[in-house]
């Protein structure tokens, strides 16, 4: 579907197609057709060339029954000196440094700004409204010129599938950096300003789906430098009078209100000691005879006056969840990412605070099996390169992640991936009963080990650390506001169909789901195997549709 005028030409795309200035995208009508159940966003793009001379500025405008429904951005192309690492695999768009279409901004009084002879494109999310019957409707998208003039249009049906998509039944946290925002925004800690800039991030963090967030009781001990440290975030204040803590939890509970609001059900507390061995304690803060002093950090063993410590904080803590009745719904975590070598000390650690521990959800990220079957993890949250020796062993309530290490075979979402590979992981997560998805940034705007803060507009990729898109799926705002990433909207995309294919298993059972998925496919759906083509998910998605809507 392209669409010509003398100074103009559109072509629609679904949402998987990433655009690049100079390369021209290909229509494909295979990906184009556009359904939707209620409560769902539906999201295309309108791929733009402009064939003047100098650069013009045009009009959006949307005409639709969608009208008050239809969210349009522009993409925009963010720098990547990093795009991949050396060791990939054939899955990716290029590994070549340059700029890469990921930012999505809102456009100023509905114009967009048109440089001659580049392609660019326009992204729009329709959200599926219980109000229409079901059926197919109509959005027409028109460039204007200067003189309100139409210069060129096109016309994309949406078909309304009259059921609602479900709830999500599936955990997802992405890790939350409250002290990146205090530290890009250059605000104080817990400032009105911050609390503000928190509040509104956390709303976008629920309005795409993260239904749990890291929540900073202490400084999360996470991706620093052994011997350094990040900005202080701690939402409870403690006094220390000789060997007794008193504890007040007016931020946390300030903390909860505001993601609750935001449809936050779930909290994990920062963990309770340092990544990668659980040798530390995190660092924490305490006022002592009228001075703030740092009470525990990189010097402090994990054991020991740690310990006695935590013997008074954690039944407290405990009290205050109770109290304000999230305590159910509270996971705690002992260290991020032990391995092999670490298997003494985070058994250590992990005895050490068990006794306050044992009516709660313990949670956290590891590859190694032998962890799982010694029964020192409850709720893993496996690699999905490691993952296999967990589900050939139907480990209950097991959780997956992805991060930079996960970069040859596997579903990731870095910005130099196409974005199929993103999309794939809501069916992978539903075939396999996963029951939470986890990853490490939400918004880290750090170099890596948080050595300094990074403007996340020209490093996108934590100074060469970390592929480009890894670290982060918002950007900061100049407002105070995230700007969302296609990544982030894509993912979006991988959850709604995790909810479509549950309520299609309502109908058909899920062994007649999983063979929908695969009828078409050489070989079964695994995280190391599963279909790459654009086509195949906006086809099987649209098969499922069609299918909810025949059996409703």
């Amino acid at each position: 579907m392209k669409h010509y005028s003398d100074t103009c030409e559109m072509i629609v795309l679904s949402s998987l197609e990433k655009v690049f200035p100079l390369q021209e995208p290909v229509f494909s009508p295979e990906c184009c057709r556009f359904s939707g159940l209620y409560g769902e966003i539906v999201s295309f793009q309108i791929a733009c060339r402009f064939k003047g001379l100098r650069k013009e500025t045009h009009k959006v405008q949307i005409t639709s029954q969608f009208q008050d429904q239809v969210h349009v951005r522009q993409v925009l192309h963010v720098p990547s000196a990093y795009p991949a690492h050396a060791k990939r695999d054939s899955n990716y768009i290029s590994h070549i440094p340059g700029l890469y279409p990921d930012l999505l901004r809102e456009l100023e009084k509905a114009e967009i700004v048109l440089v001659p002879d580049h392609w660019q494109s326009l992204w729009i999310d329709v959200a599926i409204p219980d109000s229409l019957p079901g059926g197919t409707y109509p959005v027409t998208i028109s460039l204007r010129d200067s003189k309100n003039s139409e210069v060129v249009s096109v016309a994309v049906d949406i078909e309304v599938i009259p059921a609602h998509l479900p709830p999500q039944d599936l955990f997802h946290t992405e890790w939350f950096h409250g002290d990146c925002l205090a530290d890009y925004y250059n605000v104080p800690v817990f400032s009105e300003r911050h609390w503000s800039i928190l509040e509104n991030f956390i709303s976008f963090y629920g309005k795409r789906g993260m239904n749990m967030i890291l929540t900073p009781i202490f400084t999360p001990p996470l991706d620093t430098a052994i011997g350094g440290e990040r900005t202080t975030i701690q939402l409870v204040d403690i006094e220390q009078n000789e060997h007794c803590f008193h504890f007040d939890f007016s931020r946390l509970e300030r903390w909860v209100d505001i993601c609750q609001k935001a449809g936050i059900k779930y909290f994990e507390m920062a963990h309770l000691f340092t990544q990668w061995g659980a040798y530390h304690a995190p660092k924490i803060m305490a006022a002592k005879n009228g001075q703030e002093i740092q009470l525990f950090g990189w010097n402090t063993p994990a054991s020991g006056e740690y310990t006695a410590f935590l013997d008074q904080f954690l039944p407290a803590l405990k009290e205050e969840l109770k109290r304000l009745g999230i305590f159910e719904n509270t996971f705690f975590h002992i260290s991020d990412e032990p391995e092999k070598e670490h298997l003494d000390s985070y058994a250590i650690a992990r005895k050490s605070v068990m006794p306050h521990l044992m009516d709660c959800k313990l949670l956290d990220a590891l590859s190694d099996y032998s962890f799982y079957e010694m029964g020192i993890v409850e709720r893993p949250v496996c690699a999905t390169n490691h993952i296999e020796p967990f589900l050939d062993h139907n480990v209950p309530h097991l959780w997956s992640y992805y991060c930079t290490a996960q970069c040859v075979d596997v579903a990731n979402r870095f910005m130099a991936m196409p974005s199929a590979r993103n999309r794939v992981y809501g069916l992978q997560v539903y075939k396999y009963d996963i029951e939470g998805i986890l990853h490490w940034g939400f918004n880290f705007y750090n170099s890596e080990h948080s050595l300094h803060h990074i403007n996340p507009y020209e490093v996108t990729d934590c100074e060469g650390s970390f592929p480009s898109g890894d670290a982060f799926l918002v950007y900061p705002g100049s407002n105070g506001f995230p700007e969302e990433s296609i990544r982030l909207m894509v993912l979006h995309e991988a959850k709604q169909d995790h909810r479509a294919l549950k309520l299609l298993e309502t109908y058909i059972g899920k062994e007649s789901v999983i063979q929908l998925l695969e009828e078409t496919l050489s070989h079964p759906i695994s995280f190391c195997n599963y279909p790459k083509s654009n086509a195949y998910f906006m086809g099987v998605r649209n098969k499922v549709n069609q299918l909810i809507k025949n059996l409703i």
